[in-house]
């Protein structure tokens, strides 16, 4: 049962988005304050709420920073304050930092302890410690350090954007100077990228005492031997510092002109935007930050009070010390219950569609299919969407081989995708020269979509080979987000997949072209309103009218009043969402038969899935699209409706697997949504995916085995 009292609406009610953002970090967070998470992936846990909250500051924190400098006149037709918002959300960002940072030291720290696992800091060494990091510092950090003095002669000091700096502010010097003709001789600033790439990595792993083990921080390593950079002060002050800068490309989403050059520019914009925030640590100086602030430009708007240590998402990279019973159990990629295991995957997608469920199943299906293709000399053509791809990306290879191999190969390559614009920009120049047919977008809109599409000759004609997926064309990815694919030769999609690639080629208007597929921007919102329209009318005649909706996110406006309509029309609402809702369900006269729900557990919750009672013949959809209006109006996005029989129950079974969860699912308030009872069995809806999968994967059809 949602656990939120029921008010009643005088008028339609939505939640601000920044704060529902800030709510979805919060679950992140509560994982790493759970026991029942294993230890090690807690820590993972904190590294993955920092990060969250990096690129939350340097984008969303970024944009409201500029809607406040705009004129009082202009910003009064936001509609919305942006000076209040900013207030509020920093308000909630200082309290779950504070509750990060409690959680770090009173819950996290001794439980390592309790392990035998010892983070310590200069101040705990024994001397024999203290010795070996002196010694580890100076044959492996000492040459890795740039130190840079803050004095007449710098004019100004740039600090590079998420990056770990140092700063040194030494007093009390050891030699009494004769005369003293500069500050420097009494008092000295100074400030020092933290070297932690060059050094491989934020930790330094101790020898082991017994069972016990140690590891440090490599701020703390050169915290110890300061004393050595500085031998001519008795005082030195360490702290730590980072700055986020704005990532928001003010770039027009067009192609005139040389959008390569546009991105590459804006790339380099970002590494010398706006700052956005300075986390410090409160134990800093003032001294030592007037100088730093002097020095940078930085002002006090801008200040972020953190902690001690910056960066937790280089958490990622914390020794395990092979202690397995730390970690999550290990899920192996399961087979496929009727994709063959080794050989040729065309003749078994020609036979039936097959869903991959990733990461339970392996993404080597994917390049497989690409390779094969690419290999073929029955195919003559491969397209591909690229949203995000991977710097050491096997589908780009695979693709780069199909041109060597003399295939017709075109590549849409999404260059706005926030974050990965560098790695797409590298395999888009390597294809394009290769060869490859290069579409970089479309004017105005991102290209979302994922869909790959293989042409191959087949009894006299050409057979078309698609798949759609909820997830990107990354190996990376592939691993931790829970997504869905379906690989089909079924010409009810296959057509309309080969129609979406003609729009990026003829840029014509594709309206009414898609009797299946549900495409933004031309009919996605429209159809999802007349599928919504449906159940209303069901409802009102006395049927059973029900909506289920499985999204990352649920912000636009009119879809969400389309949902309180349905909803006080009778339609059953259940929504599952990851990330941000501006929905607010179990609201009288408003939302009164909606219920919302999500899971935050060792996989990141990423496939999109619709589903409509539609009097009994249930339609499903699985999608690359959430409800925000940038998704239905901005983007090129693509829902996919589950045609065969099998696919459609397993979907199915899936999705009610999470909709039944009680170990990991909250409700909109973060409130757990435990077992009924005492008695009630215990859903687990991610584990008991892979146990489900697992099983299928032992009942492989006879067919599947014979062709191995």
């Amino acid at each position: 049962m949602e656990k939120t009292e029921k008010k009643v609406a005088t008028k339609p009610v939505l939640l601000n988005r920044e704060l529902s953002w800030l709510a979805f970090n919060r679950r992140v967070l509560q994982e790493a304050q759970n026991p029942e998470v294993p230890l090690l992936e807690r820590l993972k846990f904190m590294a993955i709420f920092s990060s969250n909250l990096d690129e939350y500051f340097k984008v969303r924190v970024a944009t409201l920073r500029r809607l406040v400098k705009l004129k009082k006149k202009t910003r009064a037709k936001l509609g919305e304050d942006p000076t209040q918002q900013l207030s509020h959300l920093l308000e909630e960002v200082h309290r779950q930092q504070q509750e990060f940072g409690e959680t770090f030291r009173n819950s996290l720290l001794p439980a390592l302890r309790e392990n035998h696992i010892h983070l310590v800091s200069e101040h705990d060494l024994t001397d024999e410690q203290r010795q070996w990091v002196q010694q580890y510092f100076e044959q492996h950090v000492q040459d890795l350090l740039s130190p840079v003095i803050l004095d007449e002669n710098l004019h100004h000091l740039f600090l590079k954007d998420q990056t770990v700096y140092l700063t040194f502010y030494l007093t009390e010097p050891t030699e009494t100077p004769k005369k003293k003709k500069h500050a420097h001789d009494t008092e000295r600033m100074l400030v020092m990228e933290l070297p932690v790439k060059r050094h491989g990595g934020r930790f330094v792993q101790l020898p082991a005492q017994g069972e016990e083990q140690y590891v440090m921080f490599l701020d703390d390593v050169i915290r110890c031997c300061a004393h050595t950079l500085f031998p001519k002060f008795g005082k030195i002050q360490v702290q730590a510092i980072k700055l986020s800068r704005d990532a928001e490309l003010d770039i027009q989403e067009e192609v005139s002109g040389n959008l390569m050059a546009k991105i590459k520019s804006s790339l380099q914009k970002r590494e010398t935007g706006y700052p956005a925030r300075l986390l410090y640590d409160p134990a800093m100086p003032k001294e030592a930050m007037k100088a730093l602030m002097q020095k940078t430009g930085i002002g006090k708007e801008e200040l972020v009070e953190g902690s001690r240590y910056h960066n937790f998402r280089d958490f990622f990279g914390f020794p395990t010390f092979g202690l397995t019973d730390l970690v999550y159990e290990a899920h192996p990629p399961l087979p496929h219950p009727t994709l063959p295991r080794t050989g040729a995957m065309l003749p078994a997608i020609a036979e039936r569609d097959h869903l991959l469920n990733l990461p339970y199943q392996s993404f080597d299906y994917v390049t497989r299919f690409l390779l094969e293709a690419a290999n073929d000399p029955l195919v003559s053509a491969i397209s591909i969407t690229l949203y995000r791809v991977s710097s050491k990306s096997e589908v780009a290879k695979a693709l780069l081989k199909a041109v060597k191999h003399g295939k017709q190969v075109t590549v849409v390559v999404e260059l706005k995708a926030r974050f990965d614009e560098e790695s797409n920009m590298y395999w888009a120049e390597k294809l394009q020269k290769a060869g490859a047919n290069v579409i970089y977008g479309i004017p105005e809109l991102k290209v979302h979509s994922k869909l790959a599409l293989v042409t191959r000759a087949e009894e006299g004609h050409n057979r078309l080979y698609a798949y759609l997926s909820t997830g990107n064309f990354n190996e990376n990815t592939s691993k931790i987000y829970a997504d869905h694919g379906l690989f089909t030769t079924d010409p009810r999609l296959t057509s309309e997949v080969a129609e979406v690639f003609r729009y990026f080629s003829d840029r014509q208007d594709k309206t009414g072209s898609f009797q299946h597929l549900l495409v933004a921007p031309f009919e996605l919102r429209e159809k999802l309103n007349a599928l919504i329209d449906q159940e209303i009318k069901l409802a009102k005649q006395g049927k059973d009218a029900y909506i289920i909706l499985k999204l990352n996110a649920l912000q636009d406006d009119r879809m969400i009043l389309k949902l309180y309509e349905a909803s006080e029309a009778g339609v059953r609402v259940e929504l599952l969402i990851r990330g941000i809702s501006c929905l607010i369900p179990g609201v009288k006269g408003q939302s009164s038969n909606i219920s919302q729900r999500g899971i935050v557990d060792r996989y990141l919750e990423h496939a999109r899935i619709y589903v409509f009672g539609n009097g009994g013949e249930e339609k499903i959809y699985v999608a690359s699209s959430d409800w925000m209006a940038r998704n239905l109006d901005r983007r090129v996005e693509v829902a996919f409706p589950i045609l065969q029989d099998d696919l459609r129950k397993e979907v199915r079974h899936l999705l009610d697997l999470q909709r039944h969860d009680n170990v990991k699912s909250r409700d909109w308030q973060n409130n757990f949504l435990g077992p009924d009872s005492p008695d009630s069995p215990r859903v687990r809806a991610q584990s008991d995916t892979y146990a489900y999968l697992k099983k299928l994967g032992r009942q492989r059809p006879k067919k599947a085995v014979e062709k191995e």
